[in-house]
This record gives C-alpha cells, structure tokens and sequence, in this order.
C-alpha cells in the first residue's frame, strides 16, 4: 500500500531544520531607527475623544396615549351600470367587457377558437 493512501500519515513538511541567519549590522541599525521613529508616532497620540452630538428629537408621544387612525375613505360602490358583460378568450381567460367599447366584445369573441 502506498503512503499517500494510508489515513493520518503526512511526508510533506519534514525536511532539514535550517538555522536562522544573523542579521547584519547595517540591518539591525535600520531596525533600530525604525523602532525609534514608530515610538515617536506613537507617543505622540492623544487621548482626545470628541463629544457625542445630541440626537434627541424632542419629546416624543408617550405610551398611554392611542393615536386616532385619521379620515377613513369614501368607500366606493359599483352603480353597475360601466360593465355590460363578461366575455371568455382563449384558455377560461375571463375578461370584463365595457359598455361604451362594444368593439372589445367582438375582438375577443374572435379570439376564442
């Protein structure tokens, strides 16, 4: 059997510890400055925070109060005089047919076949 096949065994990633190179001079003098600058910047931060603005609108309706729901709208009711009929087109399509469009009513009588 082959290793690639056997459950939990991992080959990859076992290779020869290598050791750490020194740094340089040069390097660790760089590395010197570079701390030093980003001890500066940080010191220099304040703790200055600035207020919160005030967000509040006023008063405001309490609970024990119910507001009223307004004018209601004119129902409307149908005269039943604007509907002369309904017509059926193709596939139980029921459509309501005007009065006053009589050519509606002939056009979807010729639509059902």
């Amino acid at each position: 059997m082959s290793m690639h096949m056997i459950r939990g065994v991992q080959v990859h990633g076992v290779g020869k510890r290598r050791k750490a190179k020194r740094k340089s001079n040069k390097l660790l003098k760089a590395e010197a400055e570079h701390q030093k600058f980003l001890d500066k910047l940080i010191s220099g931060k304040s703790n200055y925070r600035p207020d919160l603005p005030d967000y509040n609108c006023g008063p405001s309706m309490t609970s024990d109060r119910i507001a009223g729901n307004g004018l209601a709208k004119e129902r409307k009711q149908y005269t039943g005089t604007e509907i002369a009929g309904i017509v059926t087109t193709h596939k139980s399509n029921l459509m309501p047919v005007r009065r006053d469009n009589k050519q509606a009513a002939i056009d979807a009588a010729s639509m059902r076949r």
